[in-house]
């Protein structure tokens, strides 16, 4: 993938609808153990599992009593109901992004990689400790433990702290057009399509956050992409990772949180509180102000863009779009007001 494909440009029109790249053959359980052997790991009797939860890839665990690893192919469509189309090779962005940052973050731990398949657009990387489970499932049995919050913020905060303004970070993550595929169009310019009298505030937040350029963004800093075990939190699914605004990270993951405090209204006020921990220990004095210019926006685009959150019904749906319409048109002053609205 090009490293200077997207244009400094914020309006620029970055590869919507492009084709998605190499061949659509998707790895079979069976055929996981035959590939891994091709690369020098040699499994016996190991299980091979697919793992759910994501859209975009097939990823499967194989353990053995010698060995415990994902190995993970990216799609070129997506499995949602509207066509989502993306190219294949950000499976190669991911595995240089776990590179890069295994010995610069601090407070989390990111999956070592094992083998990378540029045939097969696919990888194999060390997989969590047995027992660790995403984040997203403890906060659903409402255990709202406020030391994961604040982990989550230290490791995202060193990962920006350790990228910010740095040159070799912009050249290798620069291009922007995966984010731009998987986030941008589908969540933003989707979303924008279906509420036309909301579109100004989605086109303005976009040129708004195209101008903070500043360090490393996952693009994806979700609950269930953090997973909690015995030796702390792992974070994974780095495809959509560039150098970019990352107040986008810190919004994707408190929208989670106010998401789930619709779904489960009882545990609003320590769902709020873990927002605020989590935000302030992310320790980038400026980010939450930006923040909170993209939660109404990735609000709005759970309910009425292509990845819809499937644990709302439809009143909560409608409690979501009328809190985000209400964001939009008077902005909260803090992350404990949006929860409190």
């Amino acid at each position: 993938m090009s490293q200077n494909f997207v244009k400094e440009d914020p309006n620029a029109e970055i590869c919507r609808g492009q084709q998605p790249a190499g061949r659509e053959e998707a790895l079979s359980p069976l055929e996981v153990p035959e590939w891994l052997g091709r690369h020098g790991i040699a499994v016996r009797d190991a299980s091979v599992s697919e793992l759910g939860g994501g859209v975009s890839n097939q990823v499967f665990l194989v353990e053995s009593r010698e060995i415990r690893l994902v190995v993970k192919q990216s799609l070129g469509r997506l499995r949602v109901e509207e066509e989502w189309l993306s190219d294949r090779d950000r499976i190669f962005r991911e595995a240089d992004a776990m590179r890069w940052l295994e010995a610069r973050v601090r407070g989390g731990h990111v999956p070592r990689v094992l083998v990378e398949d540029r045939e097969e657009f696919a990888i194999a990387m060390e997989a969590a400790p047995a027992g660790a489970e995403m984040w997203k499932s403890r906060l659903f049995r409402g255990e709202m433990d406020p030391e994961l919050a604040r982990a989550a913020g230290v490791m995202l905060g060193s990962m920006i702290h350790s990228s910010r303004n740095n040159e070799d970070a912009r050249r290798i993550f620069g291009d922007q057009a995966v984010f731009y595929q998987l986030r941008i169009d589908p969540y933003y310019r989707f979303t924008a399509a279906r509420h036309p009298e909301l579109a100004e505030y989605f086109e303005s937040l976009i040129h708004r956050s195209a101008a903070r350029r500043v360090s490393l963004t996952h693009g994806d800093w979700s609950p269930k992409n953090l997973l909690v075990g015995d030796g702390g939190i792992w974070a994974i699914d780095w495809e959509v990772i560039h150098y970019g605004d990352p107040s986008f990270d810190v919004a994707f993951l408190v929208n989670h949180l106010a998401l789930k405090s619709i779904a489960m209204p009882a545990a609003r006020a320590e769902l709020a509180e873990l927002a605020e921990t989590f935000v302030n220990a992310v320790e980038v004095d400026w980010i939450a102000a930006a923040a909170l210019e993209h939660v109404p926006a990735l609000l709005l685009a759970r309910v009425d863009g292509k990845s819809p959150a499937e644990y709302l019904d439809a009143g909560m749906r409608d409690r979501a779009r009328d809190l985000a319409r209400g964001l939009m048109q008077r902005p909260a002053g803090c992350m404990r007001e949006v929860f409190e609205r």
